[in-house]
C-alpha cells in the first residue's frame, strides 16, 4: 500500500517537474524534505458517542492517514483539508498522526487523545405499584446522555442490578412487606453517571372481600372476652362454600356473654354505593345471635352494630346484615364478629367466610339452577347461537327442575356458535376443581366444550370438552378443570353444543351448573 502512494505522489511529482522543466533541468526528489509541523485538531462530540474528529494539518503534506491507538485499523489516506471520524469508548488513547510529503517520505506525530464522557442529565425515574399485585412495583426511566440504566430494588445487600433501556419497564416482586429504597442509575457509557432515588411501600392490607385464602396476607385477629380467632380448614366443603380456608372463632368455655374477635382493614369500608355486608356462617346450632359491630379506627366509640339470627344448624348459610343508615364519613375500618352473643361461651367452635358488601338482592352465583324467580339470568350468544330461560322439555331422570337454559343453534351457525352468561363473583377453585353440567341433546356424541374467562380480560380462559352419550335424555357431564385457580379470576361460563360442527337449528337443554369434586 505504501508503494502505491509512493507511486501517486511520484505522479504528483512528474506534473510538477513537467511544469518546470523550461526553468530547470534538473530537480533533486531526495532533498526534499518530509512533511514538518504535524499535528491534528481532534473534536469530541458532547452527546457521549464518543466521536472524534480528526482534522490533520502540516507543511509539505500531500496525504494524510490517522493510526486511533486502540487497537482498531488504521484510516484511509486522506488530502489535506480532509477529516476522518472514529469512535471511542470512555479513556485516553496515543494517536498516530502519519503525513507523507511528495517523495513518499512520511513523518509521524503522536497525539494524546481524552475521551470523556458527561453525566447524565434531566434523570427521570417512575416508579409505580402494580394494580391487583399487592407485591409487585414497575421501574421505567429516561435521560439525557445515558447509554443505559441500572436499578437495585432496594430488597437485599448484596443485589445485583438489573440493566434497561429507556423505553423499557422493569418489573419486580418483593417477598415481603415492608420500606425499600429504590436506586436507579443512568450510565453514560463511561464513569460519569447520574443516580436516583426514591422509597416504595409495600403493603397487602386485608381488603373487603374477605375470603381467608390469600397466603400472603396476614389475617390479624384481635380476640376478646375468652374468645379465639384464626385462620382454618373449612369444616363443611360444599357447593355452599367450596373454599379451603376460612375463619374459626372458638368461644371458650366460660367465656363472655360478649366474647369476639376483630380484623383491621386496610382502608375504610365504602358505603357509598353498597349499603349491605354478606358474611358466610356455620354454626353447631341454629337460633343464634350473630352480632356484626363496624367500629372507627381511631376510635372505637365511633361504631355502629347490627344482629343477625342465623337458621341453619352444621351448615353453612349466607347472613346479610343492613348497615344502610350508616354514615360512610365515620370511616368503618374495624369488622367485629360475635358469635351466639348474649350467652357465656361452652367451647363451641363458628365459622365465618367470604366478607363481603352486597346490595343484599341475589345474584347470579354456582350453583346456577335458573329457578330463581327475581334473578334476571342473561345470555350473551354469538356466532349464530342463542340463549333463552325455557321450560324443561324432560321432568324425568336426573332433572326435574322447572326451568333450563335452552341454546339454540340456528341454521348455518358457526362451528363455534355459543352463549355465556356473567356470575356476580369469580369462582373459588381452592378446593372443587371440576364443574357439572346437566345436559338435554337430541342426539349423542356431540362435543360439549365448556369455557370460563376472566370478565375483564378475556385472554386469561380454560376450556375443557366432554362427549355426550344420551340422545333426548337428561345427563350429566363432568369438566376437569385442574390447573385453574381463583386467581384467574373466572367470572363467564361459555357452553358450547356439538362443536367443531356447523349448526342445523337444533336446540340443545343446559342446567345445574355446579363446582364439584
Amino acid at each position: 500500500m505504501k508503494k502505491i502512494h509512493f507511486i501517486i505522489s511520484l505522479f504528483v511529482l512528474i506534473l510538477f517537474l513537467g511544469c518546470a522543466s523550461e526553468e530547470s533541468g534538473n530537480i533533486d526528489l531526495g532533498g526534499v524534505s518530509a512533511p514538518a509541523n504535524v499535528s491534528a485538531l481532534t473534536t469530541i462530540t458532547q452527546d457521549n458517542s464518543g466521536k472524534v474528529t480528526f482534522l490533520p494539518k502540516g507543511e509539505g503534506v500531500t496525504q494524510y492517514k490517522i493510526n486511533y491507538g486502540d487497537g482498531s485499523p488504521e484510516s484511509d489516506y486522506f488530502s489535506p483539508g480532509g477529516t476522518t471520524t472514529h469512535t471511542y469508548k470512555e479513556g485516553v488513547y496515543k494517536s498516530k498522526i502519519i503525513a507523507m510529503g511528495i517523495n513518499g517520505k512520511t513523518t509521524e506525530t503522536t497525539q494524546d487523545v481524552m475521551v470523556s464522557f458527561l453525566a447524565p442529565t434531566n434523570l427521570q425515574a417512575t416508579l409505580a405499584h402494580v394494580l391487583g399485585d399487592n407485591f409487585s412495583a414497575t421501574v421505567t426511566a429516561k435521560a439525557n446522555f445515558e447509554t443505559y440504566f441500572q436499578v437495585f430494588f432496594g430488597e437485599t445487600a448484596n443485589e445485583t442490578p438489573v440493566n434497561f433501556m429507556e423505553g423499557e419497564t422493569i418489573k419486580h416482586t418483593y417477598a415481603n412487606v415492608g420500606t425499600y429504597k429504590v436506586k436507579v442509575i443512568a450510565l453514560s457509557g463511561g464513569a460519569a453517571k447520574t443516580t436516583y432515588e426514591e422509597s416504595i411501600t409495600i403493603s397487602n392490607p386485608v381488603l373487603l372481600p374477605v375470603d381467608f385464602e390469600s397466603p400472603t396476607l396476614n389475617y390479624a385477629f384481635t380476640n376478646f372476652g375468652g374468645a379465639n380467632t384464626v385462620v382454618a380448614n373449612n369444616p363443611s366443603v360444599g357447593e355452599n362454600n367450596p373454599s379451603a380456608k376460612v375463619a374459626k372463632l372458638t368461644k371458650n368455655t366460660g367465656s363472655e356473654v360478649w366474647a369476639g374477635s376483630f380484623i383491621e382493614l386496610g382502608v375504610p369500608i365504602d358505603f357509598s354505593t353498597l349499603k349491605k355486608i354478606k358474611i358466610k356462617t356455620w354454626s353447631p346450632k341454629a337460633g343464634i345471635v350473630v352480632k356484626m359491630k363496624l367500629e372507627n379506627l381511631t376510635n372505637p366509640d365511633i361504631n355502629t352494630e347490627v344482629d343477625v339470627t342465623n337458621t341453619v344448624a352444621n351448615g353453612w348459610e349466607d347472613l346479610t346484615f343492613d348497615f344502610s343508615a350508616v354514615d360512610n364519613a365515620k370511616n368503618y375500618q374495624r369488622l367485629v364478629v360475635f358469635f351466639d352473643f348474649g350467652t357465656n361461651g361452652t367451647g363451641a367452635d363458628y365459622y365465618f367466610d367470604d366478607i363481603q358488601l352486597t346490595s343484599g338482592v341475589e345474584t347470579v352465583k354456582l350453583p346456577l339452577t335458573f329457578e330463581s324467580s327475581t334473578l334476571v339470568y342473561k345470555f350473551t350468544s354469538f356466532g349464530g347461537a342463542n340463549s333463552v330461560l325455557a321450560d324443561n322439555p324432560d321432568k324425568t331422570g336426573i332433572n326435574t327442575s322447572a326451568k333450563v337454559g335452552a341454546l339454540t343453534k340456528g341454521n348455518g351457525s358457526e362451528v363455534w356458535a355459543g352463549s355465556f352468561i356473567e356470575l356476580a363473583a369469580p369462582l373459588n377453585f381452592s378446593s372443587f376443581k371440576k364443574l357439572k353440567l346437566k345436559v338435554w341433546s337430541p342426539q349423542a356424541g356431540i362435543v360439549v366444550k365448556l369455557k370460563l374467562e376472566n370478565f375483564a380480560d378475556s385472554s386469561i380462559n380454560k376450556e375443557v370438552d366432554a362427549t355426550s352419550t344420551v340422545a333426548n335424555g337428561w345427563e350429566e357431564l363432568t369438566f376437569d378443570f385442574d390447573g385453574a385457580t381463583t386467581a384467574n379470576q373466572f367470572q363467564r361460563v361459555v357452553v358450547f353444543f356439538d362443536f367443531g360442527v356447523n349448526g342445523t337449528g337444533k336446540t340443545y337443554y343446559f342446567d345445574d351448573i355446579k363446582q364439584s369434586n
